[in-house]
């Protein structure tokens, strides 16, 4: 049966002609796998004008970048010489073309001017430091033009205008103005973030005048951290800073470094995930599989972590030419990069102890609203005395019982106890203070040296409960059942060799496979916790991660949610009465453990109040 086109003519079909494009098609081709919108032209020459060592960086653009994009820098420029073949392709300054794999730059492939140049009208105007004057050379459509003179007084400013007119049909896929230029925002910040000691400045000029300026990161100064959560803050506002914990880890050849968001400040989706191997923004699925395992039990499904990471390491251990636009990398020890990810994370936040983000506390505050003014308000006194209070307790104590005491189910519980001299003396100094009482048998107040404390009973022993039963789980190991008869699972012969690359991985969690003969292996144990499993359906998950991040938590997720399950089951109910010396030992073990901000699902376990918010709420200042 014939393959050709059924419009081919017979001769045709028989001998397909080969030919050899021209030069202006080969970099329309080439810059399609570049410029895939405005934002990747962006990206390129901001790239191109940090490596040639700017220290503050202007962009322009207008409809979108669609009309301009005009980026301005204050680099060691381009001789006027070199102009010509800077617009070549494949000509750069930045590697000799010896080792692929020593890249210290963003870019390497001396591809980015020519891709433009090949779609759209591209201008470049330079003055390389030490010259007399400036130069100017232009490109259009792909044909270059004579090097002129131009005044400028240093470095480069590149100015591409009606980008994609040689290629029409690309318009088409664009989307609006609004859009495109949302996604060049996400390009400036992802840099600006890779690159706290220099200025960055993103202006929309769509129309007349001025333009409006939509970010600007003026550069940081300090030691390395210090400059990185001023940038951060700059980026992702101060919220993100004070509800982040720092990151500082190594692991054989590899380093991270940057800030984590607490499981409390957790976001609808991954926007507020910034990635980085050796100071190059990058969207890895790898990394970004490590960073959503690291938090797999303090947040749930639906939301997403917000983290700045940086990854450094030698160039030889990380390949950046895998991807034309070099979002992706590629390590050389996959494992060790992921594991570095995930336990230095959870490390950091088993280090962050009690904590709960500052955030959960503002949106408390902003959910109250005080009722209109329309009667004169009574104050009591600013600092009610002792003897006051003690008079306050006892007439809001119950009236005693006579006879045999109520069973614990059989109390008539009321909606708020008050507990005067439970607290151990100074509790009201430690960080989650004393308690105080207990609001509709599920909330304890704690009042705290500068303001209080409302802590959700349930789901704070849950968190605490969970969190022992890991630690007796690690420390004892996973219990294994041994099958009766062996499940025996048909797979493909590279399934069946993905699986047994994990298989000592997956016996330390209970999980014990062999191989069966072809693409078959036998399944002998499995994990006591899970009790009956599917194994095929199991085996066919862990899969499908592989497959996709390159390593499997699925069997360890399937644990931890059976022993999250069990948290709640034996953890205090709510409606429970506690007794004062209950809930400051809650308190206590709250204070000790790490995680214990947030439940299982990652939402908070507590609310802190201070004083001052609560004076204001009640316009006492």
């Amino acid at each position: 049966m014939s393959l050709a086109h059924p419009n081919m003519s017979a001769d045709m079909a028989h001998s397909p002609v080969i030919r050899q494009l021209d030069e202006t098609v080969i970099n329309r081709i080439a810059a399609g796998e570049v410029v895939e919108r405005p934002a990747s032209a962006v990206k390129e020459l901001v790239e191109n004008a940090i490596d040639a060592g700017a220290r503050r960086v202007d962009i322009a653009i207008s409809d979108g970048g669609k009309g301009l994009i005009r980026v301005t820098d204050d680099g060691c420029g381009i001789p006027a010489a070199d102009l010509p073949l800077a617009l070549a392709r494949h000509a750069t300054s930045k590697i000799d073309g010896s080792d692929l794999l020593d890249i210290r730059s963003f870019g390497f492939r001396g591809e980015a001017l020519a891709s433009l140049g090949a779609v759209g009208r591209l201008t470049v105007t330079s003055r390389a430091r030490g010259a007399g004057e400036a130069a100017q050379v232009s490109v259009t459509g792909g044909v270059m033009g004579a090097v002129t003179p131009a005044a400028l007084t240093r470095g480069t400013v590149v100015e591409l205008r009606d980008l994609f007119y040689a290629t029409p049909a690309r318009l088409k896929f664009m989307r609006t103005d609004r859009a495109e230029g949302q996604a060049i925002g996400d390009v400036v910040k992802r840099l600006a973030l890779a690159e706290p000691s220099v200025g960055f400045t993103l202006r929309d000029v769509t129309g007349d005048g001025e333009g409006r300026v939509s970010f600007r990161a003026d550069p940081e100064t300090g030691d390395l951290f210090h400059a990185l959560r001023g940038r951060v803050g700059r980026v992702l506002g101060s919220d993100f800073v004070e509800n982040a914990i720092p990151l500082d880890a190594d692991r054989e050849g590899l380093r991270l470094t940057g800030l984590a968001a607490l499981p409390t400040y957790s976001r609808g989706s991954a926007v507020a995930q910034y990635l980085f191997v050796n100071g190059r923004p990058v969207h890895d699925r790898l990394l970004i599989g490590a960073l959503r395992a690291a938090y797999m039990d303090v947040l749930s499904r639906d939301r997403h972590p917000a983290a700045v990471l940086f990854i450094d390491c030698d160039p030889q251990l990380v390949d950046v030419n895998v991807h034309p636009a070099k979002a992706e990398v590629r390590f050389r020890e996959r494992g060790t990069a992921r594991g570095l990810i995930v336990s230095g994370l959870r490390h950091a936040l088993a280090e962050a102890g009690h904590r709960a983000s500052s955030t959960v506390a503002t949106a408390t505050l902003g959910a109250m609203r005080p009722e209109p003014a329309s009667q004169p308000r009574v104050y009591q006194m600013d600092r009610p005395s002792q003897g006051a209070l003690g008079a306050a307790y006892r007439f809001q104590e119950p009236p005693p019982v006579s006879g045999e005491p109520t069973g614990f189910a059989e109390a008539a519980a009321p909606s708020a106890r008050i507990e005067p001299d439970a607290a151990p003396e100074e509790a009201d100094r430690l960080p989650l203070g004393a308690a105080r009482a207990q609001v509709h048998e599920n909330y304890i107040l704690a009042q705290t040296r500068d303001g209080i404390v409302i802590v959700d009973q349930h789901a704070a022993h849950e968190r605490l409960v969970y969190e022992r039963l890991k630690r007796q789980m690690a420390e004892a190991g996973v219990a294994a059942q041994a099958l009766l008869i062996p499940e025996i699972v048909e797979l493909s012969e590279g399934d069946c060799d993905r699986l047994m690359g994990v298989s000592e991985d997956l016996r330390r969690l209970g999980l014990t496979i062999e191989p069966f003969g072809g693409g078959a292996v036998a399944v002998r144990e499995t994990p006591a916790i899970l009790g009956e499993i599917d194994a095929a359906r199991l085996l066919a998950d862990i899969l499908d991660e592989i497959a996709d991040l390159g390593d499997s938590t699925t069997l360890g997720s399937r644990i931890d949610a059976v022993l999250s399950r069990v948290a709640c089951h034996g953890s205090v109910r709510s409606g429970r009465r506690m007794r004062a010396e209950e809930m400051n030992a809650l308190l206590r073990e709250m204070e000790a453990t790490p995680s214990s901000g947030q439940c299982n699902h990652g939402r908070p376990t507590y609310v802190e109040l201070k004083l001052s918010d609560i004076e204001r709420l009640f316009g006492r200042t």
